[in-house]
């Protein structure tokens, strides 16, 4: 299938319903000898490290349990060095550079709009000329999203919305994808100043979890911000979220805080943990 093929198809489908179907699907159970194959064939076609995971098998009774799996201890040391930012996440880079005039580069020729992203104007100004990163989860990836730095959870934003693909044919083709779909903003103040986590939605990614509170996306509420009275505190990859099944984190920084190291670029390959930058 050619790319316009699948973009006029995608166009087509009622992607919201059909990200509601497929997470039932995963939070069914299923009988264990056809729930365990099924996991063993997913494993198998999309390279997943069953070795990595926390539990065996006959731990996890649904797939979305499965694929929001844990790891093992040890298994993603955070880099200790003094003011330095780690990858969010096990995922690709899509993009990394520095907002300009309000925007973020999507792809070639297209960008996203800080303030819709966020779906907060106002904050928009604090990010321009700051570091940002969009870093994408393929079903093969660990699907659980920890803090780039240490600091305090201020609260978070939740904004309902479409359910593109966020896969490279779909980067290239929506204008604003990940302004439009659906998103989790969690809000960081840290020593490297305001920071943004922006969990985005996908095609079939039926949910999204906070780890900091009884926080689940697409279950028919309105979009909402909150802000914690006592700021929660977090340690450097401290637990923010998880996925059901694959998406895309966006990181934003303000002006003057981050550096990117030189080899964060386009298609790099992450591990949760791993240095990316540093403290300006």
């Amino acid at each position: 299938m050619n790319e316009s093929t699948y973009m006029t198809l995608m166009r087509l489908l009622p992607r919201s319903a059909l990200s509601t179907v497929v997470g039932k699907l995963t939070r069914a159970p299923a009988p264990a000898a056809f729930h365990q194959a099924f996991m063993r064939f997913f494993a198998k076609q999309y390279a997943v490290s069953l070795e990595d995971a926390e539990g065996s098998l006959s731990d996890y009774p649904t797939f979305a349990q499965f694929f929001t799996r844990k790891l093992k201890p040890g298994l993603r040391p955070i880099d200790p060095a003094p003011d330095i930012v780690v990858s969010p996440v096990d995922g690709t880079v899509s993009e990394a550079g520095y907002v300009e005039n309000g925007a973020c580069l999507q792809a070639k020729g297209i960008t996203f709009p800080v303030g819709k992203l966020l779906g907060d104007e106002a904050k928009a100004p604090l990010f321009e000329g700051g570091a940002y990163a969009t870093l994408y989860l393929s079903p093969r990836d660990y699907h659980r999203i920890h803090t780039p730095v240490e600091g305090r959870i201020e609260g978070y934003t939740y904004l309902p919305g479409e359910f593109w693909p966020v896969n490279p044919a779909s980067v290239r083709n929506v204008d604003a994808l990940f302004a439009v779909n659906e998103r989790l903003v969690t809000w960081l103040k840290t020593d490297f100043g305001q920071v943004a986590v922006v969990a985005v939605g996908a095609t079939c990614v039926s949910r999204i979890h906070a780890s900091y509170d009884a926080i689940v996306t697409h279950t028919g509420q309105a979009s909402k911000t909150h802000t914690y009275e006592r700021p929660i505190a977090i340690e450097r990859g401290g637990e923010l979220g998880m996925f059901e099944m694959g998406s895309t984190v966006i990181v934003l920084f303000e002006k003057g805080r981050v550096k990117w190291d030189e080899s964060l670029k386009p298609m790099t390959p992450l591990k949760m943990g791993r240095r990316i930058g540093q403290k300006a």
